[in-house]
């Protein structure tokens, strides 16, 4: 079997493709409508398929909101570290933390709620940002087998860049699919994004 072709131990892991990530959305990443059908593609290549949903209290702490006299994009020191602040964005049971409409992965055998801690964000799919409480999603892909991950999603340079970090800090192989995710690009984060995720072991591929 070729390395382009997923097997058992392969799985998708889709990143926070909702509503106010693309077009329209409260947190629009650019061009970011372009991944749905380049990931249902892929998803009819893999026996196995995760899903991470972003999905805030609208008392989360990074939303600059929250933070009177603060602005959306500042940054502000927490408990945890710096804390970019953010739009008001994918709140639980809003439509805008909702899956894109056109996301048709209904064979997903996991989605993963991120960010529900009020206290503190969380981008990757393993760790929330104080970079030591794990989602348990590490222990449920071992069990389940999986040895490699193919990430794809919103956006490159934040949650999917965490993401494929914590991926090789937990031991999987990691491989990124530029075709089918798209980034903020905030003062050269994508470039940065890409670098630190080859540095770190990532294999970058544009497509499958």
């Amino acid at each position: 079997m070729s390395p382009s072709t997923p097997d058992s131990h392969d799985l998708l892991l889709v990143i926070d493709v909702q509503n106010d990530f693309c077009a329209g959305g409260a947190l629009a990443v650019p061009d970011a409508d372009a991944v749905v059908p380049v990931i249902n593609r892929l998803a009819e290549r893999f026996s196995h398929v995760v899903l991470t949903q972003d999905w805030h209290p609208a008392d989360h702490q990074s939303f600059a909101a929250n933070h009177p006299g603060r602005q959306p994009f500042d940054s502000l020191s927490l408990a945890y570290g710096e804390q970019t602040l953010w739009p008001v964005h994918c709140v639980q049971g809003t439509a805008g933390a909702a899956f894109h409409p056109q996301l048709a992965l209904t064979k997903a055998e996991l989605v993963l709620r991120k960010g529900y801690r009020s206290a503190i964000d969380s981008y990757s799919a393993f760790y929330e940002n104080d970079r030591r409480t794990p989602t348990g999603l590490a222990g449920y892909l071992r069990e389940r087998g999986i040895r490699r991950l193919f990430l794809v999603g919103l956006a490159t340079d934040y949650c999917v860049l965490y993401s494929a970090l914590d991926a090789r800090r937990e031991g999987f192989e990691a491989v990124l699919l530029l075709d089918a995710c798209r980034g903020l690009d905030l003062d050269g984060s994508l470039a940065k994004a890409v670098q630190a995720m080859r540095e770190a072991g990532v294999e970058i591929r544009d497509n499958l």
